[in-house]
């Protein structure tokens, strides 16, 4: 019978390994995947409204709202809004005839560079819409014209999932100046169409059409 030398040790048999924290990356790498697919699996609920009918009626100077509507900007070009009307309308890009304008998700106001009006936007931060009493007068931000028009106070006013491909609104309530130096403020609800279709962007509202920056019960004197 074969013996081993009594002075040499048995060491069991090890397999070539892979160093623990390789291991752990790994392991991480198979978790976040199958994350991703089942958030992609997964069919999230959508709140969409349908499109509001195009129907300006001036609503004189008093305070409005609030209104909800929805645009359709599924367009190549820009679809315009107006708050002393209270509806989406045909106009001219360079009119005063407009406040905002929708093209997919880029809102736009009547400011800046080749536009007639004195219209901008100010994010007011996550609030309840029906909260605001006032707005500020000043601080509005106009348009950027670069590779693509855009407002940067509004730029970003949307949460995006790659794992579900979802456009989310913000929480956020923003001050309009409109195109005549009137004041709205508006919040974002949607980005969807019926069935769950993207690009319609609906918006609660209030538009004091009286002027002044004064959005409590009632008008001050």
């Amino acid at each position: 019978m074969q013996t081993r030398p009594p002075h040499e040790e048995e060491t069991p048999h090890e397999l070539p390994g892979v160093p623990w924290v390789a291991l752990v990356v790994v392991c991480g790498l198979l978790i976040g995947a199958v994350w991703f697919v089942v958030e992609s699996l997964q069919s999230p609920e959508l709140e969409w409204y349908a499109v509001s009918a195009l129907d300006p009626e001036e609503v004189g100077d008093r305070l409005i709202g609030p209104e909800v509507y929805t645009v359709d900007s599924r367009r190549n070009q820009l679809t315009y809004f107006d708050f002393s009307t209270g509806s989406a309308i045909e106009s001219d890009p360079d009119s005063l005839g407009w406040d905002l304008a929708f093209r997919r998700f880029t809102i736009l106001a009547n400011g800046g560079p080749g536009l007639s009006g004195q219209g901008g936007i100010l994010a007011l931060g996550e609030m309840s819409l029906d909260s605001v009493t006032q707005v500020p007068t000043g601080g509005y931000v106009t348009n950027e014209a670069n590779a693509e028009t855009a407002n940067p106070a509004v730029s970003r006013w949307y949460e995006y999932s790659w794992a579900s491909h979802i456009l989310k609104p913000r929480p956020q309530v923003y001050a309009v100046r409109t195109a005549d130096g009137r004041y709205g403020i508006f919040e974002i609800l949607s980005y969807y169409c019926p069935g769950a279709t993207a690009g319609c962007i609906t918006i609660r509202y209030r538009y004091q059409g009286a002027g002044g920056a004064y959005f409590g019960p009632r008008a001050l004197p």
